[in-house]
C-alpha cells in the first residue's frame, strides 16, 4: 500500500533514493522495481533485516533492473550518516509525527538530498489524526506513537523554514480512516473486536483486488477523511 505517488515523484534508472523512516520497506519496494538505487533507513534493525529480505528474494525472483540496487543503513533521522548532497531523491513516509525535534530531521532531509532533488513528506493528516486522538488516549501515548498533530500549514511552514521549495499535496488512504477511528474506540491493540476484525479484511480485500468501486469510493473520500497528506518539495538548486 503506497501513499507517495510516483507519478509526482519520478525515480528510475539513475536515481539514488533514500527511504526515511522505511519501516516494513513499502516505498523502498516499490524504488528497487522502478530500477533506481535505494537506502531503506530505520532505527529498528529487525524491520531493516526482513527488508533486506525482500530486497534478495525479489532479485532472485527477477523483480529487480539490471544496475538497479537496494541496501539498509540504521541509524537516527536526526544525525543520518550520509554526506550532503548524496540522494536525488528522498521519501520521509509517516515519520515525523514520531520524531520530538521534528525540524533538526528535516534540516537532515534537506543536507542529505542534492540541489534540485525532490522529497515527498507524509504525515497523518489533521482530522482523522484528531478524532484518533479525541477517541483514545492509548492511540498517542504509547512509546513510539505520534506525538503531534500536523496541520498541512505547519508541515508547508516548516519545510520551507527548512530550506525546501513546497509543491504540491494529496491526501491519500481514505477508506483507513474509519478503520483507526474503529480501533481507538474499541482498543488500539484490540484485533480480534468483530468489528475491527472485519473492516480489516475488507482494507486487505480491497489491497489485494483494487476493485473500481473502492477505488472510486477513496477518491472521493481521500479530500475529506484521507489517513495521510503528502507534501512534495525540490531543494533549490
Amino acid at each position: 500500500m503506497l501513499t507517495v505517488d510516483f507519478n509526482r515523484l519520478p525515480v528510475g534508472p539513475g536515481h539514488r533514493v533514500l527511504d526515511l523512516g522505511a519501516g516494513g520497506g513499502r516505498h523502498a519496494f516499490e524504488v528497487l522495481r522502478r530500477g533506481a538505487d535505494v537506502v531503506a533507513f530505520d532505527m529498528d534493525a529487525a524491520e531493516l533485516e526482513n527488508v533486506a529480505a525482500m530486497f534478495a528474494a525479489m532479485d532472485k525472483e527477477g523483480e529487480v533492473p539490471a544496475g538497479a540496487t537496494g541496501e539498509t543503513v540504521v541509524g537516527d533521522a536526526l544525525d543520518m550518516p550520509f554526506p550532503d548532497a548524496s540522494f536525488d531523491r528522498v521519501i520521509a513516509a509517516e515519520v515525523l509525527e514520531h520524531i520530538p525535534d521534528d525540524m533538526t530531521a528535516m534540516r537532515e532531509i534537506v543536507r542529505v538530498l542534492k540541489p534540485g532533488g525532490l522529497a515527498a513528506i507524509t504525515v497523518p493528516s489533521f482530522l482523522p489524526e484528531r478524532i484518533c486522538w479525541a477517541l483514545s488516549e492509548e492511540y498517542h501515548t504509547t512509546p513510539g506513537g505520534h506525538i503531534r498533530i500536523y496541520t498541512l500549514a505547519e508541515l508547508r511552514a516548516k519545510l520551507k523554514a527548512s530550506g525546501l521549495k513546497v509543491g504540491g499535496h494529496h491526501y491519500a488512504h481514505g477508506l483507513h480512516s474509519p478503520y483507526w477511528w474503529i480501533k481507538c474506540a474499541v482498543g488500539v491493540h484490540n484485533d480480534d473486536h468483530p468489528l475491527a476484525k472485519a473492516y480489516h479484511e475488507l482494507l486487505v480485500w480491497d489491497i489485494m483486488k483494487r476493485p473500481l468501486a473502492t477505488r472510486l469510493a477513496e477518491a472521493v473520500l481521500n479530500p475529506l477523511i484521507g489517513k495521510s497528506v503528502v507534501v512534495y518539495a525540490r531543494k533549490p538548486a
